[in-house]
């Protein structure tokens, strides 16, 4: 689960399962009318701020966003396939204050799909549970739960009226006054989510803290009012996290010693760790496959293979991303700390990894480490260069990065889409057989796709601390 830190905007995600509500309760939230924030099946949808009111989609294999209408189909010449996410901004107060995230149904999401919910949650900062009155809490909304539980991220829970209303019928959330019998009529608004608490709380217990909120008389108002409080708490929050100025930022920082064959060692480390992150991401893979094959004879069939797999991919591909992202920090740790002494300031840090994102720059084969993987109708991966293309494929885009190599980004194509789509595509041993090659492909793409980062890394790396060695200080 991804940690928030002081760039990322502050949002709040929405979750939940289906009929609860959920687009009713944002809607309400902004002011808005629901009809505005309908998106296709499993595609996200991000409020933001704006003095104009726009909505884009964001498609994987285009470089830039599409013009979305919620009136006209999904499919066809203009969207091949579902985006991975719809951004709507409007110039309403409460998207002022933060991002207002919406996600797809945590029962459609899978576990691949539940497992994307977790990042963007812990970089948000907070999550909007939606239920009904007349729902329980399923498996996947408590694994989901607990996996928040005991994080920083704050939770809210927003209980709606079910189809007949609360449990005891309409009420509001003041207590009645006595009936003929003497006693307090129990108001069935209380009831409901007191019960809805107390059933979480039995396997769920590290979420006592998080505050309930029936959607019944004023309870919307009551919600918005939170939200923008915790917004405002948070961003003073998060404005803490940083120092004005990091140790080690500005100034010259000497070299303190320079052991031979530095380089070579450095050289071993790059191999060790993209040897390490293959090994790793042919292990999901390989998962993958059997979940996959699975689904296609007993779950989601012919037709709703290219929606499963392109979770799994966006799973996949923040995997990758974690695991690049880790291995290249310690190598950058070990080199740098072997010339300037352990442990690194914070400041010298960033003033590498900016060097090194330069070196990365101006390497030759730099463009190629910005790439969009696409899965092909024929199992094939095709590329497309460029931050704007992987940009397409991010579900909910946070702060810039910071790291040094960019995000591994894997989608399926819209070709690809439509194929499995296809009335006359429904033979379930072609479509077992049509994965098993996809996910081979993808799986010798991205052990190249490794390959080349680490040895660009392992490049600017090298003249940067060389520079350094032979300078006796980091100029940087």
């Amino acid at each position: 689960m991804s940690a928030t830190d002081a760039q990322e905007p502050i949002a709040v995600v929405a979750a939940g399962p289906a009929n609860a509500g959920r687009s009713a309760v944002l809607a309400t939230l902004l002011e808005i009318d629901s009809g505005m924030l309908a998106v296709p099946d499993g595609s996200w949808l991000v409020v933001r701020h704006s003095a104009t009111p726009t909505r884009a989609a964001y498609v994987p294999g285009y470089r830039t966003p599409h013009a979305y209408r919620p009136d006209l189909p999904t499919a066809g010449p203009a969207l091949a396939r579902p985006p991975r996410r719809v951004e709507l901004s409007l110039p309403q107060p409460l998207a002022r204050r933060l991002v207002l995230v919406n996600t797809p149904d945590i029962d459609t999401l899978g576990s691949a799909g539940c497992g994307v919910l977790l990042d963007a949650v812990g970089r948000a900062g907070a999550l909007l549970f939606v239920i009904a009155a007349d729902q329980s809490f399923g498996a996947a909304e408590l694994d989901l739960l607990s996996d928040i539980a005991g994080t920083p991220v704050e939770v809210f829970f927003a209980v709606t009226p079910g189809v007949d209303g609360w449990a005891a019928g309409e009420g509001t959330v003041a207590v009645r006054g006595s009936g003929e019998s003497g006693g307090p009529a129990v108001d069935p608004v209380t009831v409901t989510v007191e019960a809805h608490r107390a059933a979480l709380l039995a396997a769920v217990p590290g979420l006592a803290d998080a505050r309930w909120f029936p959607l019944a008389t004023g309870g919307a108002a009551e919600v918005r009012r939170t939200l923008a409080n915790w917004a405002s708490d948070e961003a003073l929050r998060r404005g803490s996290l940083e120092p004005p100025e990091l140790p080690g930022e500005r100034g010259r920082v000497p070299v303190l010693a320079a052991p031979e064959e530095w380089s070579e060692q450095l050289d071993r480390q790059v191999r060790t760790a993209a040897r390490r992150i293959r090994q790793h991401l042919a292990l999901e893979l390989a998962n993958m496959h059997m979940r996959v094959v699975q689904e296609i004879v007993f779950g989601v069939g012919c037709a709703g293979l290219p929606q499963l797999l392109d979770r799994e991919m966006a799973a996949l591909s923040l995997l990758a991303t974690a695991q690049c992202d880790h291995h290249a920090g310690e190598l950058v740790d070990e080199a740098a700390g072997r010339l300037f002494g352990t442990p690194l300031p914070e400041g010298v840090r960033r003033r590498i990894d900016k060097a090194v994102r330069w070196g990365l720059v101006d390497e030759a084969n730099a463009q190629e480490l910005a790439r969009a993987f696409l899965v092909t109708n024929s199992a094939g991966v095709a590329s497309l260069n460029g931050a704007e293309a992987i940009d397409m494929l991010s579900a909910y885009p946070g702060a810039p990065r910071s790291a040094v190599l960019p995000p591994v980004a894997v989608a399926l194509s819209g070709g690809c889409w439509q194929h499995w789509r296809a009335p006359g595509n429904n033979d379930p041993s072609a479509a077992r057989a049509w994965a098993q090659r996809a996910l081979r492909e993808i799986e010798l793409e991205l052990s190249r796709e490794v390959a080349r980062r680490f040895e660009a890394l392992r490049v600017s790396l090298s003249a940067v601390l060389s520079d350094a060695a032979e300078h006796g200080i980091l100029l940087a």
